[in-house]
């Protein structure tokens, strides 16, 4: 499989189903950074991100959001002095599918892109 941040998020569709745990793990050894947690019944991609004033931590949430939109696969942000936290999931599913995993590598390469 190519790396998570080569593949492209994929509509979603009415036959999709949650990923099976090993799969996540072994995704999961691509996305150091990220930590799954449970909520709701299902899993979840967190990571918080870092930033050194709000307005950096704003323009990353608007990229951030942008880049969402472009691939109609929104997660949840939460903006905060210094900090963004991004959770992915795929709702319909209440779980974590490929989409999530790809997404967090792309929120990953904007994030390299953002402190270069």
């Amino acid at each position: 499989m190519k790396p998570l941040s080569q593949l492209r998020c994929q509509a979603c569709q009415g036959d999709m189903h949650a990923m099976a745990e090993s799969q996540q793990q072994s995704l999961m050894e691509q996305l150091p950074d990220w930590q799954r947690q449970s909520e709701q019944g299902g899993q979840r991609l967190v990571r918080v991100f870092r930033f050194n004033t709000y307005p950096e931590a704003a323009n990353f949430t608007a990229q951030l959001a942008e880049l969402a939109e472009q691939v109609q696969h929104h997660p949840m942000i939460t903006l905060e002095w210094g900090k963004v936290t991004v959770v992915w999931w795929t709702h319909s599913l209440g779980a974590l599918h490929l989409n999530d995993f790809i997404m967090a590598a792309q929120t990953d390469l904007l994030y390299q892109g953002n402190h270069i």
